[in-house]
């Protein structure tokens, strides 16, 4: 009876082992092996750091500028603690790399890219993008190259923004394209440690006869508008001498007057004119005979 229960127990295990019911207990075995290992390695490296003394000192001893961080690794694990730096930290030899971040603000200026506007029209755009690393722990564990991700995201955003608007909202409403499209990349790489600060639209080129076009209806609404504010330039013009007439017409010597005015801007003119002034009477007299006659 007790053999009996023995093989039943020896097919459970064999059945948990088969089927993955001990697939928990396997692998907190390796976690245990591992970090034993690691410990081992640990005090080794301790050891080789005390014997080569102070040679060693000039390998485990780092320094990162006050615009960099530095992130730890050891046996491969993230270190705990976060990112290093500014200033000196220290590394065990063969267990311990450690990678350099630069957290200073980065330009990058996005190529032409030619895009099929909304109102199927091809245009060429092109921006810049300020950005920079906020989390440096993050862009290093995250995402292989942040910098790469960044910069090709930021075309790809570029194109599908372009495409989805019509080109007079592309030419008149840059601002809001910016912030948009900047919106969008900081929600995008906030996971990989990045944060957008500025986007630039810098350019949107027209082909060349949409411009033609573009510039012959501007002159034709030019002249447009010219030759309405003339006319209504005239009609003013025309209203204000009938009043002028008007004035003086009721007044004879009104008109002796503004005849001799008339002499003196042209004399003021061209001092070389030599002006004869003739009496408005003698011409009333002469209209006044033929009249006769």
């Amino acid at each position: 009876m007790t053999t009996i229960v023995s093989n039943g127990h020896h097919h459970e295990d064999y059945a948990k082992t088969v089927f993955g019911g001990g697939r928990g207990d396997h692998e907190e075995q390796v976690v245990e092996e591992s970090e034993t290992c690691g410990k081992i390695l640990t005090v080794l490296s301790w050891i080789l750091v005390c014997l080569t003394m102070p040679f060693s000192l000039m390998v485990c001893f780092k320094v990162v500028q006050e615009y960099e961080r530095a992130v730890i690794f050891r046996l491969g694990r993230l270190l705990s603690g976060g990112a290093k730096g500014p200033g000196i930290f220290f590394i065990l030899p063969c267990i311990d790399a450690y990678a350099r971040v630069d957290l200073r603000t980065r330009t990058y200026d996005i190529p032409p890219q030619e895009v099929l506007t909304k109102d199927s029209v091809t245009v060429s755009v092109d921006a810049v993008v300020y950005y920079r690393v906020s989390n440096a722990t993050v862009s290093i564990a995250n995402v292989e190259n942040a910098h790469h991700s960044t910069r090709l995201l930021a075309q790809t955003t570029l194109r599908n923004i372009m495409g989805q608007r019509p080109l007079h909202e592309i030419l008149s409403e840059r601002e809001s394209i910016s912030q948009h499209m900047k919106a969008l990349l900081d929600e995008a790489t906030d996971s990989w440690g990045i944060n957008v600060e500025r986007v630039e639209i810098k350019d949107v080129r027209l082909p060349i006869q949409l411009q033609r076009a573009m510039a012959a209806e501007a002159e034709a609404a030019r002249e447009a508008r010219a030759k309405v504010i003339a006319a209504e330039g005239e009609q003013k013009a025309s209203r204000a001498l009938r009043e002028a007439s008007e004035v003086i017409g009721d007044s004879p010597a009104a008109l002796q007057l503004r005849y001799l005015q008339t002499l003196n801007t042209i004399s003021a003119e061209k001092n070389s004119t030599i002006v004869f002034p003739l009496p408005i009477d003698m011409i009333t007299y002469f209209m006044k005979a033929k009249e006769a006659m």
